[in-house]
């Protein structure tokens, strides 16, 4: 279970307000920015953001070619889970630049962001 830090509450009250998370991807829609974990090792992290600002202002340096795209809570929980799930990744919520950032399990962010969805 996700422990509810006031940034994880930030976060999914953004999701549910806007009904939208928002990650980086390259020119084609394809490739998507995903990095090291700081906490585990051999673990991949998606950066997600609750606000197209927040997500644009990662889009310099070695993330420069990518863009802040939206990703639809109804995609997000129908289609994103499941792959991600399946391939080990886990989320980087409101992720930050070179700082430790909350990695949670895209299952656990999904029984979260269900929830919202039923309210």
């Amino acid at each position: 279970m996700i422990e509810l830090t006031p940034a994880v509450v930030s976060f999914i009250e953004n999701v549910k307000k806007h009904q939208v998370l928002w990650g980086l991807a390259d020119e084609t829609g394809e490739g998507w920015v995903v990095c090291d974990s700081s906490e585990f090792e051999q673990t991949d992290v998606m950066p997600l953001w609750s606000t197209q600002a927040a997500a644009a202002s990662h889009c310099t340096e070695e993330w420069a070619d990518y863009v802040a795209v939206e990703i639809s809570v109804n995609d997000f929980l129908e289609f994103w889970v499941g792959d991600l799930n399946e391939d080990g990744v886990l989320i980087g919520l409101d992720w930050v630049a070179n700082e430790e950032c909350l990695e949670v399990d895209p299952i656990e962010l999904a029984k979260e962001l269900v929830d919202i969805e039923a309210e």
